[in-house]
């Protein structure tokens, strides 16, 4: 009995991951202790009807975005109809009357940048849109027609790394990546407009989301900023949140998951790791290899999250919110992925 109440003590003491299912986690008095909405970034939060539950902002050379200030699509208007891209579970119903509300061109294509639901699971609203083209990859087809959801249209056009679309004037480059999705994302740019699309991998003024907006693939994902910043863009939609953003919010998220990686990596790396282990060890012996192995990657966690948050708290929203997340999603990797 001793034995079980030295375990859950220290599973307590060291577990620093945050559970959505905790009751104490979900207490008024715990939710009072992340710090507030950078001021910065709630001077950026685009204005909404409430009545309309969205709001269309030109962003130049026929380009619009759509936001409800949680989820981003955009379209563009050419001389022979309009591309739309994503179409958002959240809003998605609404995409085509407020395109009719900005030009009576026809919509010709819709595209997917990946095959997550929320962000094309409103694409059902475009269903009886004749001849409509609805492009994808190839592998985001294959997990669509598997899936079987009547809210995410199929694909008809489908492509295996890229495709150039061509309408009325207008090219749209889509250049596949892997940074996100299990299935493949996509890289949206249009050239005339200096407008980039690659959503889920940079929220402008805050920090990722969960675990790096929950990367099936973190080295893929240590590579997009790169890849985004050999573009040439001045506006950049991420599909997230209260603001679109440029070249500085990329850079910005580049530099914060640079310092999540490298300092978790010193951090794991320089750990005596067997004098951590052995130290629980002298508490709850030396069975339970599991919990022992929990100790030491809590440590390292732990240790981590201590050395970034005073650095970034102020520069980044949602930081303290997720941070704990980022940490491990870099120490999966740090430990079993990555080179010495």
């Amino acid at each position: 009995m001793k034995k079980l109440i030295y375990l859950l003590l220290l599973a307590t003491v060291f577990c620093v991951q945050v559970s959505a299912q905790s009751s104490q986690e979900d207490s008024p008095e715990n939710l009072q202790k992340y710090v507030p909405l950078l001021p910065s970034v709630k001077a950026q939060v685009w204005k909404i009807d409430p009545k309309v539950g969205y709001v269309v902002h030109s962003v130049g050379r026929g380009v619009y975005v759509i936001s409800d200030n949680g989820w981003q699509s955009a379209f563009v208007v050419t001389d022979e109809g309009v591309i739309v891209f994503d179409a958002p579970a959240s809003f998605g119903k609404s995409i085509p009357s407020a395109i009719t509300n900005v030009t009576d061109k026809p919509i010709k294509m819709l595209v997917y940048s990946h095959a997550h639901k929320d962000h094309i699971g409103g694409s059902a609203a475009f269903k009886s849109i004749k001849g409509l083209q609805i492009v994808a990859l190839d592998t985001v087809s294959d997990f669509l027609k598997e899936m079987k959801d009547p809210n995410r249209l199929l694909p008809n056009v489908t492509f295996k790394t890229e495709k150039t679309l061509t309408l009325g004037g207008q090219t749209v480059e889509l250049t596949r990546r892997d940074y996100h999705s299990s299935e493949g994302d996509l890289f949206i740019y249009i050239p005339k407009a200096k407008f980039l699309m690659a959503v889920d991998c940079v929220t402008p003024g805050y920090a990722p989301f969960q675990g790096f907006d929950i990367t099936a693939n973190f080295r893929e994902y240590l590579k997009v900023f790169d890849q985004l910043l050999a573009y040439n863009f001045d506006t950049f939609v991420g599909g997230h949140l209260t603001s679109i953003g440029t070249k500085h919010d990329v850079e910005m998220t580049k530099e914060f998951t640079m310092d999540v990686y490298n300092s978790v990596k010193r951090v794991h790396n320089n750990m005596d790791q067997a004098g951590v282990t052995g130290e629980a060890a002298k508490t709850i012996g030396t069975d339970n290899e599991f919990l022992l192995f929990k100790v030491l990657l809590d440590k390292a966690t732990n240790d981590s999250v201590k050395e970034l948050q005073p650095r970034w708290i102020n520069r980044l929203a949602g930081v303290d919110v997720w941070l704990p997340s980022h940490v491990r999603t870099a120490l999966i990797y740090v430990r079993w992925d990555d080179k010495e």
